[in-house]
């Protein structure tokens, strides 16, 4: 369900978390691999509650009515007030999906959603053309109600503003998290709506995960041999961001002992990432330092590299 890139984010992020520990806490390969599978356990809760918000903001067409339908003086529209969208085919064949009915109730879902929230996106949607588009038409066709699904995501929470905000101040980890959920969301509109909400990893990837955890903890002052040499007098060791150096012997660990990732790869993952989670600058040094290292690496003829097939 999540790319590689998304991977190493919660590896170094795991590998962040641990540093505060003591030294003999930060080599426990059995805690951090803990760690990792809770922050991954995380982002799936949070994948799942962005689905949820889209089902309750559909579900919320039937309090609409009912509110409408209790006031003394009615209008015509109070009378009239389409349940459609929470029929939703869509969001109904999502509801029925057992591994997503399961995660729901074990992570207790609705504590993630906002009451207030549900009502405003459902408010707003109500006036856009789109939903009144919807509403008109009296069949139902399953790519439309997919579509729709779709825009309320797309268009009533990731472009709201206010929202976005609402979930970074109040849902821990959004934030770190948001890049991959997008991601996350966007294969599930262009899926087949099959998706597993047990894991987020598949078998492979779940291996590749806890090995480049284990890798980094157990070779991190070895990589370090190799990087010291390549900082020059304005990149003092000790003055380095610490995800900076992380996501160095990252990638030394990559090169060495990932034989199947093409290092070029690996220099442009951990620049990405750098320019996400730390800075420009920080982007330029990774690179600089991992292409040095690596050039240094092929020379002693350290570098051992194998075709592979599938995405790195």
């Amino acid at each position: 369900m999540i790319s590689r890139r998304n991977i190493r984010v919660k590896v170094m992020q795991t590998l962040y978390s641990i540093a505060s520990l003591e030294p003999d806490e930060q080599k426990d390969k059995k805690f951090a691999s803990s760690a990792l599978d809770n922050k991954l356990s995380h982002s799936l809760d949070l994948f799942t509650a962005s689905i949820l918000y889209i089902i309750r903001v559909a579900e919320y067409a039937e309090t609409d009515a009912m509110q409408k339908a209790s006031r003394y003086l009615q209008t015509d529209a109070d009378q009239n007030v389409s349940t459609k969208i929470s029929g939703n085919e869509f969001l109904q064949d999502l509801l029925s999906n057992k591994t997503f009915a399961e995660r729901v109730k074990n992570m207790k879902a609705d504590r993630y959603t906002d009451n207030e929230w549900i009502r405003k996106i459902y408010l707003q949607l109500i006036k856009t053309e789109k939903y009144k588009k919807y509403i008109e038409q009296p069949d139902r066709d399953l790519k439309e109600e997919k579509e729709m699904a779709q825009y309320i995501w797309e268009n009533e929470m990731v472009k709201n503003e206010s929202f976005q905000s609402h979930l970074s101040d109040e849902l821990s980890g959004w934030e770190d998290d948001k890049d991959m959920i997008l991601m996350l969301m966007d294969n599930f509109f262009k899926g087949n709506g099959k998706t597993n909400f047990k894991e987020l990893l598949s078998a492979e990837k779940k291996e590749y995960a806890h090995a480049l955890l284990h890798t980094v903890i157990d070779k991190s002052e070895q990589c370090m041999t190799y990087i010291n040499p390549r900082l020059n007098s304005n990149w003092d060791p000790e003055r380095i961001a610490l995800i900076d150096l992380i996501l160095l012997q990252m990638g030394v660990c990559e090169f060495l002992y990932f034989p199947t990732i093409p290092a070029k790869v690996t220099i442009n993952e951990y620049i990405e990432i750098a320019k996400l989670y730390s800075s420009v600058q920080s982007a330029q040094f990774v690179n600089g330092v991992l292409d040095n290292v690596l050039k240094d690496l092929i020379k002693d003829n350290k570098i051992r590299k194998q075709e592979r097939t599938g995405k790195s």
